[in-house]
């Protein structure tokens, strides 16, 4: 995986993203832990969980939902993702 610099941060994010807009809408919780676990396995070390471009319908009760799986991701395997 090809990895570039963040800046001046030190620190290195990989070139390709892990996109989350889908999970809690169409992408079930066990599938989108699923979807982490291979990403990393593939070294990709850069998940977006912006809200900016959410699936459609929007709702309130699916609002934030891809943060809560990959917290429910971290507590269940303990990793950081790094």
């Amino acid at each position: 995986m090809k990895m570039n610099p963040l800046g001046t941060t030190g620190m290195v994010v990989s070139e390709l993203c892990l996109g989350t807009m889908t999970y809690g809408t169409q992408t079930p919780e066990q599938d989108a832990h699923t979807q982490i676990d291979t990403a990393l396995a593939a070294g990709v070390n850069f998940i977006d969980t912006a809200e900016m471009y959410p699936v459609n319908p929007v709702r309130a009760e699916t609002t934030g939902r891809s943060e809560e799986i990959l917290g429910s991701w971290h507590k269940k395997t303990g990793r950081r993702g790094d």
